[in-house]
C-alpha cells in the first residue's frame, strides 16, 4: 500500500472506530433517535455502515431480504441499493448492529492491506475510478455518517478528523459549480466563501465572461461573502439541511447569497 492511499485508509478506519466508541456508550433510547436522514433513526446509520462494508467485501448484507416498496425516503437507485441492509437489520438490537460493525471493519482493514490503489474501482458518483480514490469517498462517507450519529445524540466530536480532509477534498471542487450553474451568477460575478471552526478555509470563485465559474487565488473587490462555521458548511454541501435551518452570514449582493447557500447540497 502507497503512503497516499494508506493515508486514506487510515482516514477510514479512524472515523469507524470513532463511530463504534461513541456507540459503545449508547443507552436503548440513543438507538432510536431520528437523525437529519430522512427514515433513518441512529441504528439505521450504523446498519448502513456495515452494510456497504459488507458490499465491498463482496457479500450480501441483507441475505434473503425483500425491501418493502412503500418506503417514501427510499428516492432512487443508490437507496434502493444500500436500503436492504438498514431495512434487514431494523428489529436487530442496536449493540448487536454494533457487532458486526467491528467485525466488519476488522475484516475489511485485512483485505484493504491487500489492495493495490491502482484496482479499477465504481465510485459513488457512477464513474469508473481507482480503489485509491474509493477510499478518498469512504473516508468521506462514514465521517458523515458520524456526524449525523453525532448530532443526532448530541455528543459533538472529531470534527477535524483526517477524514474531514477527505471530505474537504470531494466537495470543495463543486464551488464553482454552485455559484455558477446552480446560484446562476452573472457573468464578473465573485463569490468568496469563509469558513470557520476545526477545519476553517477561504476559497474564491468568480463567473469568467463565458459564464464558467472558477476558483481565483484572491478576493475581488466587491465580491459577495458567505460566511458560515465547518459544521454548518458541512450539513449545507452533504443535503443535511437547507438554509433555511442555519445561519449563514452574508455581505454583498445578499441575494445571491441566500441563491448560492440555497444551492449548496452535493449530496447524491
Amino acid at each position: 500500500m502507497d503512503e497516499l492511499m494508506a493515508g486514506h485508509v487510515a482516514a477510514f478506519e479512524q472515523t469507524v472506530r470513532s463511530t463504534i466508541g461513541l456507540a459503545e456508550t449508547f443507552g436503548d433510547a440513543d438507538w432510536t433517535r431520528p437523525t437529519e436522514l430522512p427514515g433513518w433513526r441512529v441504528k439505521d446509520i450504523v446498519a448502513h455502515l456495515v452494510g456497504v462494508e459488507t458490499l465491498l467485501l463482496g457479500e450480501d448484507p441483507a441475505p434473503g431480504h425483500v425491501l418493502p416498496d412503500d418506503l417514501p425516503h427510499v428516492r432512487n437507485a443508490l437507496g434502493r441499493m444500500v436500503e436492504p441492509a438498514v431495512d434487514h437489520r431494523r428489529g436487530t438490537p442496536g449493540p448487536e448492529v454494533l457487532a458486526e460493525l467491528r467485525v466488519v471493519l476488522d475484516r475489511r482493514m485485512e483485505r484493504l492491506a491487500e489492495i493495490s490503489p491502482d484496482e479499477p474501482a465504481v465510485l459513488p458518483t457512477g464513474r469508473e475510478g481507482t480503489y485509491g480514490e474509493l477510499m478518498v469517498f469512504r473516508a468521506f462517507d462514514c465521517w458523515a455518517h458520524e456526524q449525523d450519529i453525532r448530532r443526532a445524540v448530541g455528543r459533538p466530536g472529531n470534527l477535524d478528523a483526517p477524514a474531514a480532509a477527505r471530505m474537504f477534498q470531494v466537495v470543495e471542487r463543486g464551488l464553482p459549480m454552485i455559484v455558477g450553474k446552480r446560484a446562476g451568477a452573472s457573468p464578473g460575478t465573485a463569490v468568496t466563501f469563509e469558513v470557520s471552526g476545526p477545519f476553517a478555509f477561504t476559497r474564491h470563485v468568480e463567473v469568467a465572461p463565458d459564464g464558467r465559474a472558477a476558483f481565483t487565488e484572491e478576493a475581488r473587490d466587491g465580491a459577495t461573502v458567505l460566511r458560515m462555521d465547518w459544521e454548518t458548511f458541512v450539513r449545507l454541501v452533504t443535503g443535511r439541511c437547507t438554509s433555511a435551518d442555519v445561519t449563514v452570514g452574508a455581505s454583498g449582493d445578499e441575494e445571491l447569497a441566500a441563491r448560492v447557500a440555497g444551492a449548496m447540497s452535493l449530496a447524491p
